[in-house]
């Protein structure tokens, strides 16, 4: 693709919000809007204990920037606590995942590079009108291998 045919993309909160692990959530720019560089998406009301399940990732890496709220992220059976302002990088091929911590709800950004992994997600939304409930675990781990994710399990001890 040459640089003339390449647009400029602006999303803004008129996209419609979906439910991704129970999760509100924003997909707010896909492979599609950024020539396949990265994938961008919004979790604004993570509630208190939320944990995602343990996994890795083989496609590609995933970024977090908290906006609000503390989070715990293990990286490779390494814990650290993030707040605020705090951005986490996780590289592919290392397992990963996080849980929120305190008594206030948690709001982060969640960015994947290169693109692809916001399609594992939309395939699997609910919803925002639907209250939170589990995911379906045997669609989430068919759609984890199909997207090179592997799914190890529950987070492992602080």
């Amino acid at each position: 693709m040459t640089a003339q045919q390449l647009q400029p993309y602006v999303n803004t909160r008129t996209d419609r919000a979906f439910r991704f692990l129970g999760l509100p959530t924003l997909m707010r720019s896909t492979a599609e809007t950024t020539n396949g560089a990265f994938g961008l998406m919004e979790h604004w009301e993570m509630p208190p204990g939320f944990a995602s399940p343990y996994h890795t990732h083989h496609r590609e890496d995933e970024a977090f920037y908290v906006l609000e709220g503390e989070i715990a992220f293990v990286c490779d059976g390494k814990w650290l606590k993030a707040g605020p302002g705090a951005y986490v990088y996780g590289p592919r091929e290392i397992p990963h995942g996080f849980k929120v911590v305190g008594a206030a709800p948690a709001r982060m950004l969640l960015l994947c590079a290169p693109g692809g992994f916001e399609r594992f997600v939309l395939e699997q939304t609910t919803p925002i009108e639907e209250p939170p409930s589990p995911p379906d675990m045997p669609k989430l781990m068919a759609l984890a291998a199909k997207y090179g994710i592997d799914i190890h399990g529950p987070l492992p001890d602080e």
